[in-house]
């Protein structure tokens, strides 16, 4: 009974993790490019049932074998194992601003800020007062060549995330390459960590961030923005089986604590 309560409370535990990821998905439904968290949990090792009465060695002219019967296994519950980001694709919304981009296919936009370079798919950008392409943080856009620097510029950003300009006062000139957008990919994206405001940064899993080159670079969409994965339908209907599941183990130890306490009566009774 105790092992009992030990391994429901374990699962409660588990189901508490996936309760938090499942209300900040949630939360995060109409933040740009958000990508949904999944909690994953891992069981402790099972142990081995034998029926005791029976253990023993019988010979026979091949060998020896045991005759304890195996009854199964017994489970000692589960721990959370880590929060497991979705990178997959969201839907485009277009806004018709030239300063919002989108990207179509893996891969992330360089942001310069003062704790060093850091990485988003939220393309939801603008020009800062110094003239400068920024996310609505204020942190610079990073180009191949370092911050974008668009003011009074007329600007078009193809799919390969090459910006083109026209001064504001001749909009018929030719138009210049000013710079590429700085696109990266990682071994690993799933290792890299959310650090807030749509940001991530690398890890020691996910490997340094690469230049994102042929195959690998995402092509951009200007004046659209990549909404959430998430499936407001598929989190509703997760929260659901979270919280049978966490009143079924919540049933287990009140169970387990009923016996126990009519253990515990009896035996007193009957000293």
């Amino acid at each position: 009974m105790i092992r009992g309560w030990y391994t429901a409370a374990s699962g409660m535990n588990a189901q508490q993790h996936r309760l938090d990821a499942i209300s900040n998905n949630l939360a995060n439904v109409d933040t740009t490019s958000y990508k949904r968290d999944i909690s994953v949990s891992k069981n402790f090792p099972e142990l081995l049932l034998r029926r005791m009465e029976d253990d023993g060695v019988y010979k026979n002219p091949f060998g020896s074998a045991d005759v304890a019967p195996i009854i199964g296994k017994i489970g000692l519950g589960v721990e959370m194992n880590e929060f497991f980001t979705d990178f997959s694709q969201g839907s485009f919304k277009p806004t018709g601003g030239d300063a919002d981009m989108a990207l179509e296919g893996k891969g992330f936009f360089a942001v310069e800020t003062p704790y060093g370079e850091r990485y988003t798919r939220n393309g939801n950008f603008t020009l800062g007062v110094e003239g400068y392409l920024m996310t609505k943080e204020g942190y610079p856009v990073l180009g191949e060549n370092g911050r974008l620097f668009l003011q009074d510029t007329k600007f078009t950003i193809n799919k390969d995330g090459e910006i083109w300009v026209r001064p504001i006062e001749n909009t018929d000139a030719d138009p210049v390459m000013l710079d590429r957008i700085r696109l990266v990919h990682f071994e690993n994206d799933r290792f890299i960590s959310k650090q807030g405001s749509s940001l991530y940064k690398d890890t020691e899993v996910s490997g340094p961030a690469l230049p994102a080159e042929g195959r690998d670079r995402p092509r951009v969409t200007q004046g659209f923005i990549e909404t959430s994965n998430i499936n407001v339908v598929n989190e509703m209907v997760q929260m659901i089986e979270v919280n049978r599941a966490y009143e079924a183990n919540q049933k287990t130890i009140q169970a387990g604590d009923t016996m126990m306490s009519k253990l515990w009566s009896e035996v007193v009774r009957m000293r």
